[in-house]
């Protein structure tokens, strides 16, 4: 089971902290407040994905001490957040004039 959850956590953290590269790069990078903030966004949403799944590993393939616990937690409360705060904003941008 631990080997499961390995091959699903270690490519996702991965993947979403390249994902968060990119659109952070676009962000800075673009003009228009639009697409600056559907960009940041994105970003939001993929950092928010890839605390989870550090939070996941935290609290199901470690040793289960209270510290691991507590910060496992942590990041996942965090990463929830981003991940609903990235929604929102989408959400805004995508309705926005051009």
């Amino acid at each position: 089971m631990d080997s499961l959850l390995q091959f699903v956590f270690a490519p996702g953290i991965i993947i979403t902290l390249a994902l968060t590269v990119l659109f952070s790069f676009k962000s800075r990078r673009s003009a228009n407040t639009r697409v600056r903030g559907l960009n940041a966004s994105r970003m939001n949403m993929c950092m928010g994905l890839m605390l989870v799944f550090i939070a996941g590993v935290q609290l199901f393939l470690s040793n289960e001490s209270t510290a691991r616990i507590v910060i496992g937690s942590l990041f996942l409360v965090i990463g929830l957040f981003n991940l609903f705060a990235g929604l929102r904003n989408h959400s805004i941008y995508r309705t926005m004039q051009q």
